[in-house]
């Protein structure tokens, strides 16, 4: 909101959500994570993404303003398919962080098994 330019600005703000990338790349390289049932991780992937859109309307509730501007240009039934939208998308990035994770760490794990296989011979 142009409330918040004056303590956060743009270009900060810019720099807090696109940072994040290479840190989450490099982590993804060097920490092995394991990943519940898919079901389950899309359960709770969802789950979370209700509870912000729930927060982000509870903001406009409460202060009339949108946390997201483009929401205060749209109808209510764009809204609507504007967070299912935004649900779904999130859903894929976490089943492509499970795929590429897993192919980052079962590659790495062949790789060792293949030394240890040399070691042996």
């Amino acid at each position: 909101p142009k409330l918040l330019d004056n303590f956060i600005q743009p270009w900060l703000n810019h720099g807090m959500h696109t940072t994040v990338l290479p840190f989450i790349l490099i982590e993804m390289r060097t920490t092995h994570h394991q990943y519940p049932s898919r079901s389950c991780g899309l359960a709770a992937v969802c789950t979370f993404s209700v509870g912000y859109i729930l927060w982000i309307c509870w903001v406009h509730h409460v202060t009339g303003i949108w946390v997201y501007p483009v929401l205060d240009y749209i109808g209510p039934e764009a809204k609507i398919a504007f967070f299912l939208v935004v649900t779904i998308i999130i859903n894929i990035y976490y089943m492509v962080g499970e795929i590429l994770n897993s192919y980052i760490w079962d590659t790495q794990k062949c790789m060792e098994d293949e030394r240890e296989k040399h070691k042996v011979d």
